[in-house]
């Protein structure tokens, strides 16, 4: 394999250390050896590799060597260890802080990135095989449930009536002249019709919730012909004991910062660095601060932007970004992950925020950049806290299609749109809506584990729901209402910091408004 990686590395005009050499050669399969250097080059901004730089991206190696098979990732390891590089993600130094409080030495995090690249040119079969496996992995979901008694595929539905239960995927939904609905299923195995009657309210009322492309689980009665519904399940998420650690830490969520934007609240936002090195006894607590997505403003990202802007160019934004995260504590670790405003790709999922433009990000030691969505397990010995990240492009399509979330105005209470996703175990499940991108093994928007809170930005406003055990949250913005948002009707609620501590669960949410900043801003 030599030959080729050689000439692979001066296609790409690379430089490798000879440990780096090594590491490559201990792969078995050429493409993924490519593919490895690959992203390590455009990760690191690097063309010069080294064990240094494989070192200072080791979340990314661990997470590459998580999905390879078991007999080559032995072998890959075990070169890794030769080279004195352990795979272990995000395993932190714990020291004891200035007032002696005591810290268990076996706390860290593990980073579960979203796969975001394929290595292929996308094609039409790329869009098929997406739905394909994410049918796959819903229905495995779905094959747990213990009600879904007599399950078929709909290919062995026979011609006579009777009792079935079925796992499929919505592709149309509409009305009969009685008031009653169709819902027309697929499996990979065939299609059918399946009736619900409009004089059973609740069955009726799930129907209507059911989105396109949402994998469903039906169960009634009928044939080949027709299946007359009893009841739908949705593949959902439980908790069943909520996770609490020893240790008495604290975690942060804000999102939506919009820096260059001459709507940023720059003096609340100082306000809460302020805050965190006061010396405040909540503030010391705090050991992880979750930043949503939409971190700067952009350039470009809808038409006249550059009238609203402050900082006319997106190095400028990350530039004056960077300066305020610099001040948070080194105890500290933040999860920063891109929202559509960022200077990354509008497909999701969403590759963590590049060097081209946020190298200023890369200089701050306790500063994690993390895909859109992605999943970090906080970790105490054994124990484990699942925050799943998502920045929430799907929020506002979630309460235009679902009936509940569009009669109460959910925008109002952004919140009940995760709930939503939890119940589908899928962040954006729709098609025609959903800007993705296909080709992966699996599809990364579905909600594979179940997480203790599932957290998002995009809406501007701090809210929270409790579903199943589980925390659904949309943090708040540090930006002004803008031109767009007032037309639109929407009424931002800025600089609210909610805060988690994970010993006792308790909930809070700080203000760290500047009326007076505010009232000017607005007027802007």
């Amino acid at each position: 394999m030599n030959d080729q990686i050689l000439k692979f590395i001066k296609e790409k005009g690379l430089l490798l250390e000879k440990d780096v050499f090594d590491i490559l050669n201990s792969f078995k399969d050429e493409s993924s050896a490519q593919l490895f250097l690959e992203n390590i080059a455009r990760f690191s901004g690097q063309k010069m590799i080294t064990k240094a730089v494989i070192t200072r991206n080791v979340e990314y190696v661990q997470n590459f060597v998580n999905h390879m098979n078991l007999n080559e990732r032995g072998e890959i390891e075990k070169t890794f260890v030769k080279l004195g590089i352990i795979l272990e993600i995000g395993k932190e130094t714990v020291k004891l802080s200035s007032d002696n409080l005591k810290r268990d030495t076996d706390t860290g995090y593990n980073l579960f990135y979203s796969d975001t690249r394929t290595n292929k040119k996308i094609v039409l079969e790329d869009f098929v095989a997406h739905f394909r496996i994410r049918y796959q992995q819903l229905q495995r979901i779905l094959m747990t449930r213990p009600e879904l008694t007599n399950l078929v595929s709909i290919n062995k539905i026979s011609s006579d009536r009777q009792n079935i239960s079925i796992i499929g995927m919505l592709y149309e939904k509409r009305a009969t002249k009685n008031g009653n609905l169709i819902l027309s299923i697929e499996d990979l195995t065939g299609k059918i019709s399946v009736l619900v009657k409009q004089d059973n309210k609740e069955l009726f009322s799930k129907a209507q919730e059911v989105m396109m492309d949402d994998v469903i689980a039906i169960k009634g009665a009928g044939s080949r012909d027709i299946i007359f519904a009893y009841d739908i399940f949705f593949p959902d998420a439980f908790i069943s004991e909520k996770a609490r650690f020893n240790e008495d830490i604290n975690i942060a969520f804000i999102s939506d910062i919009h820096c260059g934007s001459n709507k940023f609240l720059k003096k609340s936002f100082q306000k809460l660095f302020n805050w965190l090195n006061s010396g405040d006894e909540l503030a010391k607590k705090i050991k992880y601060l979750f930043i949503i997505g939409d971190n700067v403003d952009g350039v470009g990202v809808y038409p006249n932007q550059e009238f609203n802007l402050e900082l006319k160019s997106t190095k400028e934004q990350y530039s004056a970004l960077a300066g305020y995260l610099k001040q948070a504590p080194k105890n500290i670790t933040m999860f920063m992950c891109p929202g559509q405003h960022d200077s990354v790709r509008l497909a999701e999922p969403q590759p963590p925020i590049g060097r081209n433009y946020g190298a200023p990000l890369y200089e701050i030691e306790n500063l994690v950049l993390v895909s859109n969505p992605c999943l970090v397990k906080l970790k105490e010995k054994e124990k484990e806290f699942k925050v799943l990240m998502y920045h929430g492009d799907s929020i506002h399509d979630f309460i235009r299609e679902v009936p509940e979330l569009r009669a109460t105005k959910a925008h109002k209470n952004p919140a009940k749109a995760l709930r939503h996703m939890l119940k589908r175990r899928h962040l954006f499940p729709m098609h025609s809506l959903a800007v993705y991108l296909p080709g992966f093994d699996k599809d990364p928007l579905v909600i594979s584990e179940v997480p203790d809170v599932l957290c998002s930005g995009e809406v501007h406003r701090l809210d929270v729901e409790t579903y199943n055990g589980i925390l659904a949250l949309t943090a708040s913005c540090w930006q002004a209402q803008t031109s767009f948002e007032e037309k639109v009707g929407n009424i931002p609620d800025p600089c609210k910091v909610a805060i988690m501590n994970l010993k006792s669960r308790e909930f809070r949410i700080l203000d760290f408004t500047d009326e007076e900043e505010l009232k000017e801003v607005m007027i802007k």
